[in-house]
């Protein structure tokens, strides 16, 4: 592996004229595909093998007309202090509207709040739900607008009007949130690399992967069916990853300048040794994101897939762009421990021989392991005892922050008629097989009103055929709460006995039924997603470190710091500490994506600093150092580089958490804090900690097993024989001369 990432290395910096017209021409290609690709809208959302989704596609069926995924919106009124919806003024005004609604092409139904008796007991809220053929994919601008028009036009009627629903749903916006993590890691790269050029090279090759990654997802967002929070998610990782791949590739060469080798030679060594270090740390990325697929939600698998997608190409820039970008630069971009002039080059460090931060604490680490492992450990304990009240749950509009209209309307129907009116339930009673379907369908109806937390059911409404029919539920309860999750199940468990009895089959779906779905199959999903993703990891990480222990000890410290992750997204979004301060504007339960999406990228980026700092401690190790040498002598090489990374990781993912959609919101808090606390809790403390106790039995492993793994050479023990070879053939041609 070092030995033909090595040439690889020489080979892009010789030829960097034609890899840099390589990776300019696919930017290009795949810039002109995202500007004629339609724009993305919201994706198609099913859960295949869920009952939810069995009964949308069973309505499908028997219901032709009803376009059962069409986007939805709820246009809802509230009259002037002191009136009532049915005064005259006002309910010409809302007649209005239901008739401007009606006219669009899109449009499937628009339901009358007079006729449909959609008036709040007080009179003072009513509604019109406007349904629509296409999903909210698929809804166009012209329908949109139509939408936002006729409410406006109500406004200047006097009514107080507000939309709820899927048909506004339109991309996340980030803020500059995004702006100024970049900002940051463009500092933290200065100070690291004492230079302007040298820290540019990371920025400028991360940016060209990212654009390359979320251009082709934006080309093919149409065709592949991908959701507007794709492409975001795939930029946050993608700019983590990018930047931080180029950093160790550009931090290792100017360790080999430091040690006198030519240019071309050091962009050879290296690529072939902390590329290797890239390629592996980028491939447990790409496991941990490729395997959301065994969740088996179509959404989450393109969204890991996308991602994924993305970290290749960053891996694939940082092996061949940033030697090619070295060539140009020359001699601008300084060996280790020296800066530019404009940054204070020149001058005589006041210390010279003063170890550096990271061997001062390896070595304080050495000396008081047992300490450090024990405050390590229990700190990360501490941080995850609010993950043991984790509640899980998807977003709905209560969860949007108070300034969209979107929250707006949820908060109008909850006044006017509870919270339960925000996610009604619809029970679909299929008597196709029934001999008595009339009959059925009154049975469900009368059992599903007499269960609890129960507030309104309408009359069963049955297609033409009359072997199908509707029955909507109202909860008391918002949608997301645990009472209406109960009722859920009730209601499949009543109507499962009652259906028994009618020969029929009973139902229920919804947004909000559908929601606690997806909920069950991620609880479900997420131990045989764990053990995947570990496992394949493990694994690797064994070829990798030729050890057994090293990576069980990375397991295990990764286990620690997810769980402290998760605790803190508790602590902030489920209990509400420091909401104010991230701008929490509603606490609840936690996404129901958030643990297995965490525990996927937390863990590729955390093998991250796992590969690159441990193994710079084997190949001291493998070269003859003592094990608690090794220890402190890859701190001494890696910790600068691995503190960078992760304060530039930190700072991408917390300007996420500016973002307007609360999923992007709690994505990049949670996995800046987990960044947080795997890098300088568990990397830089625990496990220099465990390595010193272990000693020589850290890098032990069976001889059978030895034999058998593939000798990947991360360590670029044959760059050093190779180079030990050519300088004995050297010495013979001077002996010969």
């Amino acid at each position: 592996m070092a030995t033909f990432l090595y040439r690889l290395g020489r080979l892009a910096f010789r030829r960097r004229h034609f890899v840099a017209l390589i990776w300019v021409a696919l930017l290009t290609l795949a810039g002109v595909g995202a500007a004629s690709a339609p724009a993305a809208g919201n994706s198609s959302f099913s859960i295949p093998g869920t009952e939810a989704q069995k009964a949308f596609d069973l309505l499908e069926q028997r219901f032709p007309g009803m376009s059962a995924d069409g986007a939805t919106a709820r246009v809802v009124f509230k009259a002037p202090a002191g009136e009532k919806m049915t005064d005259k003024p006002n309910k010409a005004a809302v007649e209005k509207t239901v008739r401007e609604l009606g006219h669009g092409s899109e449009v499937a139904s628009v339901a009358d709040p007079y006729t449909g008796h959609t008036i709040s007991r007080d009179g003072s809220v009513a509604y019109t739900s406007v349904k629509y053929k296409v999903s909210g994919m698929e809804l166009k601008d012209s329908s949109r607008d139509a939408l936002t028009k006729a409410a406006q036009d109500a406004r200047e009627a006097g009514l107080t009007v507000e939309i709820g629903g899927d048909a506004l749903n339109s991309m996340p916006e980030t803020g500059s949130g995004e702006v100024i993590g970049i900002a940051i890691a463009a500092v933290v790269l200065v100070i690291t690399f004492g230079s302007l050029l040298a820290a540019g090279l990371p920025l400028l090759t991360a940016l060209i992967g990212v654009g390359i990654g979320v251009s082709a997802i934006t080309a093919l967002a149409n065709v592949l069916d991908l959701g507007s929070t794709t492409s975001t998610l795939a930029t946050m990782i993608g700019l983590a990853v990018g930047i931080d791949y180029a950093l160790f590739i550009v931090s290792r060469y100017r360790a080999e300048l430091a040690e006198g080798r030519e240019r071309e030679e050091a962009a050879g060594r290296a690529v072939g040794t902390a590329g290797s270090a890239v390629v592996f740390a980028g491939l447990t990325v790409v496991i941990a994101l490729v395997g959301l697929s065994v969740v088996n939600i179509p959404m989450l698998t393109k969204m890991g897939i996308a991602a994924a997608g993305t970290v290749a190409i960053a891996v694939l820039i940082a092996l061949t762009m940033i030697p090619a970008l070295l060539g140009y630069a020359g001699r601008k971009v300084k060996p280790a421990g020296e800066k530019s002039r404009l940054l204070g080059g020149g001058r005589k460090p006041k210390n010279p021989d003063r170890p550096n931060m990271g061997t001062r604490w390896a070595r304080f680490v050495v000396r008081r392991p047992v300490a450090v492992l024990l405050l390590g450990v229990i700190g990360l304990g501490a941080a995850a005892v609010p993950a043991a009240s984790l509640e899980l749950g998807l977003p709905d509009d209560g969860s949007q922050p108070t300034s969209t209209t979107q929250r707006r309307a949820y908060d109008l129907l909850s006044e006017g008629f509870g919270a339960g009116f925000n996610g009604p339930l619809m029970v679909v009673v299929d008597a196709k097989h029934s001999a008595h379907p009339r009959t059925a369908f009154t049975e469900v109806a009368k059992e599903v009103k007499g269960l609890k937390d129960v507030v309104a059911v309408t009359p069963a409404t049955p297609n033409k055929a009359g072997d199908t029919a509707i029955i909507t539920v109202v909860p008391k309860s918002k949608p997301s709460s645990k009472s209406t999750e109960d009722l859920v199940h009730a209601i499949r468990d009543k109507g499962a006995d009652t259906a028994a009895k009618a020969d029929a089959e009973v139902l229920v779906t919804g947004s909000t039924a559908m929601n606690i779905d997806v909920s069950q199959r991620l609880n479900d999903a997420l131990l045989p997603y764990l053990a995947l993703v570990v496992g394949l990891a493990f694994l690797l990480l064994i070829v990798v470190f030729r050890s057994v222990l090293v990576p069980l000890k990375a397991a295990l410290g990764f286990l620690l710091s997810v769980l402290a992750a998760l605790g803190a997204v508790v602590a902030v979004f489920q209990w509400g500490w420091l909401s104010g301060l991230l701008n929490v504007q509603q606490t609840g339960p936690v996404m129901s994506m958030m643990p297995i999406f965490m525990v996927g990228v937390v863990f590729g980026l955390a093998m991250d600093y796992e590969v690159f700092l441990v193994t710079r401690m084997r190949e001291a190790y493998v070269h003859g150092e003592k094990p608690g040498q090794a220890v402190v002598t890859g701190f001494r090489h890696g910790a600068r580089v691995v503190t960078a990374a992760a304060v530039i990781m930190i700072a991408v993912f917390s300007g996420f958490i500016g973002a307007s959609e609360s999923m992007i919101k709690m994505i990049g808090f949670g996995l800046a804090i987990a960044v947080f606390f795997d890098a300088f809790v568990v990397r830089m403390a625990i496990v220099p900690a465990v390595l010193a106790l272990l000693g020589r039995h850290a890098w032990w492993l069976p001889k059978w097993l030895d034999r058998m793994l593939p000798n990947v050479d991360v360590e670029g023990e044959g760059l050093r024989a190779r180079s030990a070879a050519n300088g004995t053939e050297d010495e013979r041609e001077l002996v010969r001369a």
